[in-house]
């Protein structure tokens, strides 16, 4: 047993005994008072600051959170991280700019019988990544530097924590690396200490659901010997827990109660409205595919009576190949604003995305750091679930892109994915993806209706400007296929403000 694991064990064991002394504890613990004191200021820029965010869950969250159908944020959960993100930025932050944000990775908690998995953490941090700010180059050979309206989300699988029945990435993200809510192997102690030894100052933001955060208050402490008084009970989603260890001297524990409380209503969007926008002109506009026409024949193991939508993640590179795989501010307005603009366009039944743990190769950064958790796609359409109270899904029993792995293989993976095997008969899903993935999948489906043929029929290619389509996949109950290339979500890109919105 190496120490890591023994420091885990004796940290879960310390949290479980202090637990059973303190069970039914609740609300502010550390001083007996009814309410709790004046927030503290905001935390030294000199120190390491670790800043821990409670998402809320099934089992632990501020009552109206979290849908008891779905696993997800409702509209109220999703407020409340709205108006969480410009209290951090300033009363926590003190509007200094972000050094890291760690995430649950969604896939290490699935919830209820139906295993969702656990979307809260990263929505409930998403707002306050767009107002921090990051630069990086916008060109493949590391110039033209760019700031974005963003800070990435690390949210990616540790070598060897991967969940049962999710694919194990072939290489490691060390420096993207998220948050294991099951801690295997002492993954997220192993994090924690890589920051504090590495010794550099800034601020070290971290958001999971209240059992990990509470651990890793307790480990940490218990692991660097800091004598602080963590608390035990659940306090409720508005408080936020900082240890903040400065360059010589004790570390000490500061303790923040936002006072936020939502609406349970939907977020609207503040000024200035949206802009609308035509749909793009793609040719051909349709393809309509019928079993025994043209030599077409029904793929093995078609699905039947199936509609997907595909849109593609908003907006993520405000200038050339700028990059970070988390979308910027503008996108935040696209994204609060898909249940209004897709109203009437669409009808699912259910949400997917590919798992953001899952890391993705970037080529645009400064620094060295290459690698990013792309939570782009998710965190898009994650808004339309909720406002919709759908069930939310992540594609994760394979890898969505490798090295080794053309676009082609890609789209030949995903599209078997979604329209074979009966998983998706009968069922209208919405689908937030890559855009250069998307062409590759639907030409992958449109080929297997003509096996042998060495020209199938293609679609368009989708612009890298273009965020605004909506691809609509439709297999009728005879296997016939149609693909619609007309409809959009009706908003102007060059029109969306470059700051996300403000709650």
């Amino acid at each position: 047993m190496n120490s890591v694991e023994c420091r885990r064990i004796l940290g879960f064991v310390l949290t479980a005994s202090f637990a059973f002394f303190c069970a039914g504890c609740v609300g502010y613990v550390d001083r007996g008072n009814s309410t709790p004191p004046a927030n503290p200021g905001p935390l030294a820029a000199g120190n390491i600051n670790l800043i821990f965010v409670v998402s809320g869950d099934l089992d632990y969250q501020t009552a109206g959170d979290i849908s008891a159908s779905t696993g997800n944020l409702t509209n109220q959960g999703l407020q409340r991280s709205l108006l969480m993100a410009p209290f951090l930025e300033k009363n926590v932050l003190g509007m200094n700019n972000v050094t890291g944000i760690y995430a649950l990775e969604p896939m290490t908690h699935q919830q209820t019988t139906n295993e969702y998995p656990d979307m809260a953490a990263a929505e409930t941090i998403e707002q306050f990544a767009l107002l921090n700010q990051i630069t990086l180059s916008s060109n493949l050979t590391g110039g033209a530097l760019y700031t974005g309206n963003n800070f990435p989300i690390y949210a990616t699988y540790a070598l060897g924590s991967v969940p049962s029945g999710v694919a194990e990435p072939l290489s490691a993200c060390p420096n993207c690396q998220g948050l294991d809510f099951n801690d295997l192997g002492g993954d997220n102690e192993t994090l924690i200490t890589g920051i504090i030894n590495a010794g550099v100052a800034g601020y070290y933001v971290f958001s999971a659901p209240w059992e990990t955060t509470r651990s890793l208050l307790a480990n940490t402490n218990t692991f660097e010997h800091y004598h602080l008084n963590p608390p035990w009970g659940f306090p409720g989603a508005n408080f936020i827990y900082a240890i903040s260890i400065p360059p010589s001297g004790p570390a000490s524990l500061a303790i923040y109660n936002s006072g936020v409380n939502p609406p349970n209503t939907y977020p609207v969007l503040p000024p200035p409205a949206l802009i609308s926008a035509a749909c793009t002109t793609n040719v051909p506009p349709s393809i309509t595919v019928t079993v025994g026409v043209n030599g077409a024949t029904i793929p093995p193991g078609a699905n039947t009576k199936e509609t997907l939508y595909f849109v593609r993640h908003a907006e993520a590179h405000p200038q050339g190949y700028w990059s970070d795989n988390n979308y910027v501010g503008a996108g935040q307005w696209r994204a609060l604003d898909l249940p209004n603009a897709l109203l009437g366009k669409v009808s699912p039944n259910q949400v997917w995305a590919g798992d953001i743990s899952q890391f993705s190769i970037g080529t645009t950064t400064i620094s060295g750091e290459d690698l990013w958790s792309g939570v782009a796609p998710a965190l898009t359409v994650e808004p339309y679930a909720i406002a919709n109270n759908l069930p939310y899904y992540l594609v994760s029993s394979f890898e969505l892109a490798t090295p080794t792995t053309t676009l082609a293989q890609q789209g030949q993976q995903v599209s078997n994915f979604f329209f074979t095997g009966g998983k998706f008969t009968g069922q209208k899903v919405l689908v937030g993806w890559s855009y250069q993935q998307i062409n590759p999948i639907v030409n992958a489906l449109l080929a297997s209706y003509y096996p042998g043929n060495p020209t199938p029929p293609t679609s368009p290619i989708w612009s890298p400007t273009d965020y605004d389509s909506i691809w609509t996949l439709t297999v009728d109950g005879s296997g016939n296929l149609t693909a619609d290339f007309t409809k959009c979500e009706g908003i102007s890109s060059a029109a969306l403000p470059a700051a996300a919105p403000q709650f």
